[in-house]
C-alpha cells in the first residue's frame, strides 16, 4: 500500500502547509468517514463545518477558506482544493490490471490488421480485416474492433465495447465497459403499402477526437451519411446516447442519462445536466448549459443557462416555479 509523509504530499501539490503532523497518509477520504490515517479536502464554506469533528489528519484547503488546524494536523492551502484532490487521487491510483501477453492466445485479429508497437489485445477480442491500431492502445478482455476502423494511440477501451467498421478514433481515449460506437443510428418511414416500417440505411461512421472519455452503457450511433462527431476532450458520462449525425464540439460534457437526437449540434464547451433531452435539428452553442432533466426544443443561445421543460431561460423558469409554488398554496 502507498503512503506517504504530508510534507511529500505538499511538495507534490506545491501548496502551503500549515501545521504538522507526524501520521503517514495511507488515502483521501471525505470529511466524515476519514480515519487517522486519511487526508480530506475542504472546498466549499458548507464543509468547514465538518473539519472540526473529522478523523482526517490532514485536509487540502480552498486558499480562500478560513481554517485553523489544531494539534497534530495539518492543512495544505491551494488555489482549487477540487484540482489538487484530482491529482492526489491519481497520486494513490492503484495500477490497472496486467497482461501477461500482449496479445492473448484466444484474441482473433485478422492478418490484415496494423497492431502499433506495445498494444495490448486481450481475452476474446476481435480485431476486424484493416483495423489499425496505434501506438499504446490497450483492448481489455471481450472487445470487438470492427473492420477498417482506427484507433489512435494510447486509447483504452474497457471489456464489453464494441467499436463497429469504418469508425475513427483519435489518441488517448477511454471507453469504459460495454460503449456502442458505430451502431446504427434510429431511422425508419413508413412503407408505402402502410403496412409497416421501412428501415433507412446508416452509412457513416463515427469520428471522435483526443482525449475523450465516454461512460460505461453509453452509445454514439453511426451517421445516415457523414459523420457523428464527438470533439476533442469531451466528457460523456455512463448511460448517454448520442443519436447519428450529431456533433459535439470540444470539451462539451454530458452527464448520465442525456440524450442527443439525431442531427443536434453542440458548441464548444457545452454543459448537459443528467438526463436531459435535447430535440432532433437542436443548436446549443458554445458554453451554453442545458439543467439536469430539461427538455430542450429549440436553439440555446452561447453562454445561456436553460432549465425546465420545455427548457427556457433558467432564471425566468426559476421565477415561474416560485410563482407556482405561492400560487398553490
Amino acid at each position: 500500500m502507498k503512503s506517504y509523509t504530508i510534507q511529500e504530499i505538499n511538495d507534490f501539490l506545491n501548496g502551503e502547509l500549515i501545521g504538522s503532523t507526524d501520521q503517514r497518509i495511507d488515502g483521501p477520504e471525505e470529511l466524515q468517514k476519514a480515519k487517522t490515517n486519511h487526508i480530506t479536502f475542504i472546498g466549499s464554506t458548507k464543509y468547514v463545518k465538518y473539519w472540526a469533528d473529522s478523523k482526517a489528519c490532514a485536509a487540502i484547503v480552498n486558499a480562500n477558506l478560513k481554517i485553523e488546524p489544531d494539534d497534530k494536523r495539518a492543512l495544505i492551502i491551494v488555489p482549487n482544493a477540487d484540482l489538487a484532490m484530482a491529482k492526489i487521487l491519481e497520486l494513490f491510483n492503484p495500477p490497472a490490471p496486467e497482461f501477461e501477453l500482449d496479445i492473448h492466445p484466444t484474441a482473433v485479429v485478422h492478418e490484415t490488421a496494423t497492431i502499433g508497437e506495445g498494444s495490448k489485445i486481450g481475452a476474446n477480442c476481435y480485431v476486424g480485416k484493416n483495423v489499425v491500431l496505434g501506438k499504446g492502445v490497450t483492448l481489455y478482455p471481450n472487445v470487438c474492433v470492427f473492420d477498417e476502423t482506427i484507433i489512435g494511440d494510447q486509447t483504452i477501451a474497457w471489456s464489453g465495447t464494441v467499436i463497429r467498421e469504418r469508425c475513427i478514433i483519435g489518441s488517448h481515449c477511454i471507453f469504459h465497459t460495454n460503449v456502442s460506437i458505430g451502431a446504427d443510428g434510429f431511422g425508419y418511414r413508413p412503407s408505402d403499402d402502410g403496412r409497416g416500417l421501412v428501415k433507412i440505411p446508416q452509412i457513416g461512421n463515427v469520428v471522435i477526437g483526443h482525449f475523450v472519455e465516454i461512460g460505461a452503457n453509453s452509445c454514439v450511433d453511426r451517421a445516415k451519411f457523414s459523420s457523428t462527431i464527438v470533439g476533442d476532450g469531451c466528457k460523456i458520462d455512463n448511460l448517454v446516447q448520442v443519436a447519428h449525425n450529431s456533433v459535439m464540439g470540444r470539451s462539451c460534457i454530458m452527464a448520465g442519462h442525456s440524450g442527443l437526437a439525431g442531427s443536434v449540434t453542440l458548441g464548444d464547451g457545452v454543459i448537459i445536466g443528467g438526463s436531459a433531452s435535447i430535440k432532433d435539428h437542436t443548436t446549443i452553442h458554445s458554453g451554453a448549459t442545458v439543467g439536469a432533466g430539461s427538455g430542450v426544443m429549440n436553439d440555446v443561445a452561447a453562454g445561456q443557462t436553460v432549465l425546465g421543460y420545455p427548457a427556457q431561460d433558467a432564471k425566468k423558469m426559476l421565477k415561474q416555479w416560485v410563482a407556482m409554488r405561492r400560487l398553490t398554496k
